[in-house]
């Protein structure tokens, strides 16, 4: 009796699930002035979004630690979470989610990356972009960046807005007086853009470009 009762009841959990459910990775990337987090999208539920998020770390230690870890650096870290709606994270969400367990791996969690800080508790702070994708087939000719981070050291993320498409994260640092609005460059295919045409685009120098941090096809074809 108590098996089936069990079952019912994650029975009825499942059903109350909309079509987001799932494990939603994402990389993680920022330092010392803000954390944040780039859900990996595809064009497929419950994967379909693209979401972008200002965090932090529940536990004081392990976001101070992590903070020194990633700052000024361009190594990939991601976030392997317990399974969640993606749709708790829209701005308007009935049941908005303001926290969930992950670990948070250097590399990435499913190639190969090594889990770093185990069933850490990620605190959402701020919902920077909830995009939903179109999964038809179009072209773009441009990439759309949108910029993160008001000092120093910011972040580009390009605007998934095609199918083909690329999925692109750059830390560069930025002179006094940069702009912080989006920046737009010619799209060339699914070729990633280099630091020179970057650097053109935010009008600053080659060298304020730090690195790619994530540039990824296979999963937005």
């Amino acid at each position: 009796m108590k098996t089936f009762a069990a079952l019912m009841l994650l029975a009825g959990s499942a059903a109350a699930a909309d079509v987001t459910y799932g494990e939603h990775g994402m990389a993680l990337f920022g330092g010392k002035d803000g954390l944040y987090a780039s859900h990996l999208p595809m064009f497929h539920a419950p994967h379909d979004y693209q979401v972008v998020l200002q965090v932090h770390v529940a536990d004081p230690a392990t976001d101070a630690a992590l903070r020194q870890r990633l700052d000024g650096k361009t190594a990939l870290w991601t976030i392997a979470p317990e399974k969640f709606e993606l749709s708790r994270l829209a701005p308007q969400a009935a049941r908005p989610l303001k926290r969930f367990n992950a670990d948070l791996v250097l590399g990435h969690f499913e190639q190969g990356g090594k889990t770093q800080y185990a069933a850490s508790t990620i605190v959402v702070d701020k919902i920077l972009m909830f995009r939903k994708l179109s999964p038809e087939a179009s072209a773009s000719s441009t990439a759309n960046y949108m910029q993160i981070g008001s000092g120093v050291q910011r972040y580009l993320v390009k605007q998934i807005d095609s199918r083909p498409d690329y999925d692109h994260i750059v830390a560069y640092r930025a002179t006094p007086g940069t702009s912080a609005e989006p920046v737009t460059l010619i799209k060339q295919a699914l070729r990633q853009p280099s630091p020179a045409e970057l650097a053109v685009a935010l009008h600053t120098r080659g060298d304020a470009i730090g690195g790619t941090i994530y540039f990824y096809t296979d999963d937005l074809k």
